[in-house]
């Protein structure tokens, strides 16, 4: 009976290491992004968390075809869109500190007017 206790409790450790070591791989806990079609983005003010991530949903349009420019980069940075195998991976906004700033959307399909609107990070 003692070893089945004492294998119990080694799988017990091993669990916790695996599960310690996963969370410890993120940097500490994961913040969902925030979804926003680009359509509902133009004079918007988005609020997003130190960390966390505005990820913009262009509809018909191919994503790989927006730019972003962030004016204050200290405080959040344009993640173009991208392709991984089968996957796509939508344009976003990420937030790296405390702050505000103007982000301005461009399209190199043309004939679409950029999307202008502000990203506000907080703690």
């Amino acid at each position: 009976m003692n070893r089945r206790v004492g294998w119990v409790a080694v799988g017990a450790v091993i669990a916790m290491g695996v599960l310690t070591g996963c969370s410890g791989q993120t940097g500490g806990p994961v913040i969902a992004p925030v979804t926003m079609s680009v359509d509902d983005l133009q004079g918007a003010t988005v609020d997003l968390e130190i960390g966390q991530v505005l990820n913009i949903t262009t509809g018909d349009l191919d994503g790989e075809s927006y730019s972003g420019e962030v004016a204050d980069p200290a405080v959040a940075e344009f993640v173009p869109a991208s392709k991984d195998g089968s996957a796509d991976f939508n344009p976003g906004v990420k937030a790296l500190a405390a702050g505000e700033t103007e982000v301005t959307l461009s399209n190199s399909d043309g004939g679409i007017q950029d999307v202008r609107f502000t990203v506000s990070v907080s703690d």
